[in-house]
Parts: C-alpha cells; sequence; structure tokens
C-alpha cells in the first residue's frame, strides 16, 4: 500500500519534516535495519578482537593494515555512482506509473459517440469499455505479483466479470508465443467497426475519434509490457552494489579505533561508537534500498503500486460512465451569476484574508519609470545612414585590421583610383544613386584627403621621388624594416568591371 503523507506537510511550518521521522511503515528504518544491525555486529566483533586478543606485534600489522583501508575508501566514488544510479532509477518509477492505462478518456468518448438508449445501445458500450479493462487486467497480470496473486488462472478472470466464457474459448483458441493482452483491443476495434455500420457510430470522424483513444490506451499497456521486459542493465546494479558493500568492507577496518604506533606518539580519540560511520552507512546503504524498492513498483513493498485498487476503480468508474450516466443530464438552468458581469464566489472566514491581496497584473507593473518628460517623448525617426562604398572597398574593410582607418587607405589608394571615395558631382558616378550621403562623413573624408594633399606638397623630395633626400639610404631601409608594411594588390581589370556591374544593380 502506498505511503502518502501529503497532507502532514501541506504547510511548511517548525519541524515539519521531523515529525516524519517517527514513522515506521514505509520508513528508512523498516528497510535497513537488518543490514545496519549486521554492520553494527561485525564491527564490535573486530573491535574486540583488536583490543583484546591481539598482541602488541599483531597490533602494528593490524594498524597498518586499517591505514591501507582508510586510504583506499577514498579512491570509491560512491556519490557519483549511485547518486547517477537512483536519479535513473526515480525516473523510470515514475514513467511506469505514467504507463499505467487508466480508461477516462476513453469512456468519455464511448459514452458521448455510441448512441442508443435500448438494451443493444447498453450492451455495446459495456462491452467496450470492458474490453478495454480486460486489456489492462492482462497486462498487469503479467508484470504485478499483487494482481497475479488476486486473479492467478483465467478462471479467476471469468468469475470477476471482465471475460465471459464465450470469449475465454476465443481467447485460448488463438495460439501465439506471446503475451495475447492485446486480443481485447481488437476485438474493441471489431466492434466499433459494427456499431459504425449499424448507425451506433453516427460518422467516421466519431469513429476515428474511438480508435485513436483506443491505440493510445493499448500504447500504455504495452510500455508496462515493455518496462518489465527490459530492465536496467544487470551489469549497472552489479556496479553500484559491489560499490557499496566494498566501501563498507573497508569501513569496518579502516575505521577503528587504532593505538599509535610510535610509544610516545598522540593517538585519535577512542569513540566506541563510530559514530560518523554509522551515519554514514545509513546514507549511503539507505540509498541503495531506495533503489532497490522502486526498481520495480508493481511488487508488494509499502511503497508499491496499488494495482489491485486502480483495476477495482477503473471498473467500477468507467462502466458507471458509459451506462448509468449515458445522457442522464441535470436540466440546464440560468448560473448564479447569469446578471452579473463580474463573477465573484464568496469566501469563508477562514480564506476573506485572501481577498485583501491585489491581483497579479505583471512583473513589470508597479516599475517606477524615469520622471523625466523629456525622456517619455516619442523620438522622431532617424534616415537610415549607409556606409557609402564600393563592393571591392568593402573586402578589404573585412580582411583589413580595425586600426586602418580610411585616412591610410586614401593614402594607399593614389596608385589606383578606382579605390578612391566616389563622388556624386565628380569623377565616375556614385553607384548608389538611391542612397543618400551623410553630409558629417562627406566632410570628414574630404578633410583628410586636403590635409593629406598639403602634406605631401611640402615635402622636398629628391631626384628620385623619394622624400627626404638628405636622409641617408641604409637609414631608409632600416625604417622600412620596422614598420608593418600593408600592401594591397592591384586588382585586374576585369574584378573591377564586374565590381562595377554589382555595384549599378538596383
Amino acid at each position: 500500500m502506498t505511503i502518502s503523507y501529503t497532507l502532514k506537510v501541506a504547510n511548511s511550518r517548525f519541524g515539519g519534516f521531523s515529525k516524519l521521522l517517527f514513522r515506521w511503515k514505509g520508513s528508512i528504518y523498516k528497510l535497513l535495519y537488518k543490514e545496519f544491525i549486521v554492520f553494527v555486529v561485525l564491527y564490535t566483533m573486530l573491535s574486540l578482537i583488536y583490543r583484546r586478543l591481539l598482541t602488541e606485534e599483531q597490533k602494528r600489522l593490524y594498524t597498518k593494515v586499517a591505514q591501507y583501508c582508510n586510504r583506499s575508501t577514498d579512491l570509491i566514488p560512491m556519490s557519483f555512482v549511485l547518486g547517477f544510479y537512483v536519479t535513473l532509477i526515480v525516473n523510470r518509477w515514475w514513467a511506469q506509473y505514467t504507463s499505467i492505462p487508466l480508461p477516462d478518456q476513453l469512456m468519455c468518448v464511448i459514452s458521448s459517440n455510441v448512441h442508443g438508449k435500448d438494451e443493444r445501445g447498453r450492451i455495446l458500450r459495456r462491452t467496450l469499455i470492458r474490453y478495454a479493462n480486460l486489456s489492462a487486467v492482462l497486462i498487469l497480470r503479467s508484470v504485478s505479483t499483487r494482481v497475479l496473486k488476486r486473479f492467478p488462472t483465467m478462471d479467476h478472470v471469468v468469475e470477476a466479470g471482465f471475460m465471459t466464457q464465450d470469449e475465454r474459448k476465443k481467447f485460448e483458441s488463438l495460439h501465439s508465443d506471446f503475451n495475447k493482452y492485446w486480443i481485447p483491443c481488437v476485438w474493441f476495434t471489431n466492434l466499433a467497426a459494427q456499431a459504425r455500420r449499424d448507425g451506433r457510430v453516427r460518422d467516421d470522424v466519431a469513429l476515428r475519434l474511438l480508435m485513436d483513444e483506443l491505440n493510445l490506451y493499448r500504447a500504455k499497456c504495452s510500455m508496462l509490457f515493455h518496462y518489465d521486459w527490459i530492465s536496467i542493465p544487470l551489469v549497472y546494479t552489479q556496479v553500484v552494489t559491489i560499490a557499496v558493500y566494498s566501501f563498507f568492507a573497508f569501513c569496518l577496518i579502516g575505521r577503528q579505533f587504532l593505538e599509535p604506533l610510535e610509544p610516545g606518539q598522540e593517538g585519535d580519540l577512542d569513540m566506541y561508537v563510530p559514530l560518523s560511520t554509522l551515519l554514514q552507512f545509513f546514507f549511503y546503504a539507505g540509498w541503495l534500498k531506495v533503489a532497490e524498492q522502486i526498481i520495480n513498483p508493481f511488487g508488494e513493498d509499502d511503497d508499491d503500486f496499488e494495482t489491485n485498487k486502480l483495476i477495482d476503480r477503473n471498473l467500477q468508474v468507467s462502466l458507471l460512465s458509459v451506462d448509468d450516466m449515458y445522457q442522464n443530464l441535470p436540466p440546464a438552468v440560468k448560473d448564479k451569476y447569469w446578471n452579473e458581469s463580474t463573477a465573484q464566489p464568496p469566501y469563508t472566514t477562514a480564506t476573506a484574508a485572501e481577498t485583501l491581496k491585489p491581483s497579479f497584473l505583471g512583473s513589470t507593473f508597479d516599475m517606477r519609470m524615469c520622471e523625466d518628460a523629456e525622456q517619455s517623448q516619442p523620438a522622431e525617426a532617424s534616415p537610415s545612414v549607409q556606409r557609402i562604398q564600393t563592393p571591392l572597398l568593402s573586402r578589404f574593410f573585412t580582411a583589413a585590421s580595425p586600426a586602418i582607418s580610411i585616412k591610410n587607405f586614401g593614402r594607399g589608394s593614389r596608385g589606383h583610383p578606382h579605390l578612391r571615395r566616389p563622388r556624386v558631382d565628380g569623377g565616375f558616378p556614385s553607384p548608389y544613386p538611391n542612397r543618400s550621403e551623410d553630409p558629417e562623413l562627406v566632410a570628414r573624408i574630404e578633410e583628410e584627403e586636403t590635409e593629406d594633399e598639403e602634406s605631401r606638397a611640402s615635402e622636398p623630395t629628391t631626384p628620385g621621388g623619394h622624400p627626404g633626400g638628405t636622409q641617408p639610404l641604409e637609414a631608409s631601409k632600416t625604417w622600412r624594416k620596422e614598420l608593418p608594411l600593408i600592401q594591397v594588390k592591384a586588382p585586374s581589370s576585369e574584378s573591377i568591371g564586374a565590381d562595377r556591374l554589382e555595384a549599378w544593380e538596383p
């Protein structure tokens, strides 16, 4: 039976979880007390042997062995191995619960789409939902020990009313080497198709809805079967178990009280009860027992699923839904808030304080804006200004270093007129005639070009054409070696023509 304590932790209060520590049924004490007693007995026996029976030379040897075992415990990754394993087990445990087939959606579809108040209509609806419940009983008999003990043979299933004698004969006449839980689902589909032909299901859309819900129901039955068939790899379970047992085997020897090896050496505090070791055993071994309990939740442990209760609930609720509740509706009348624009259900005295709380309207609803009125004025959208450059120049901008300025490109482009800034009023026409130039950017470029031409005109030149003719040739070569040179390869006439054509394209 599942142990539920949800009401006990509905409100957070002082010592809320501590009250749960004194429960026995479904507790860690009930799971672990046998292993805990064995560990304590073995630890006590080794402690008595060390204190009473060993000689001084044997104690020295035991001390060395104990120190080795204590160091070895640090080499076992207990937290990682156990944590990952238990996380995998818990996820699998919850996935198995969500795979238990429940007929709630299917019974609503049957009740609303299989029509007829006569006896034939009742038989169709009750038989359809009984087939669904029969399929769930058959699969639960295959995976749950509780259900198998309740229905050990097919005679018990027939006696419980999930199957008739004729249906049992049909069921047993179909020979298969595999589980036959799916046979009632096939009966369901054939009976639904017959109801469609008889007009009990009025259109194909309703029949399709019936089939879709049945397929979802059957898929959950199939998933339960596969969870039971495909377990967590045995190797992983063995690794975790060996890791826990070997860890505490080392602790039995390595966590004993040891006398100092040297006569004058100060020893550790003699703790007759190793409290920290016992707590460590309680945590790690308890973690392993949790995984052991929920790795198969279809057993008979305290926290395993109550499959028999689920079978009883599903049959009772589904038959009530498709038979007694079929078109058995209360009269449709005006509700209490018919003439009110805002419906406000009443509160009791215990919950009246909740009406004083304001409704949540969003996290930014109470945010204070800037008090400056100018910041709240709408701003005029500035015209989009794009950089005026040829496609060839854009290649250089993307390839060169960001430290290279437009002025440097202007100096290095005198030998190549096609690299100069396109002017609208002179030179070759602008490749982007529809774009408006930024006056500030144009003025900056023209100012840099003017300064560059003036500096070039003021520099003295030698007959060889090199500025600064008084400077020795060796110094000029040294200066060129020290400064990094950026060389721009002159493009061919074909690439220039292609770039211009691209630039002139609208």
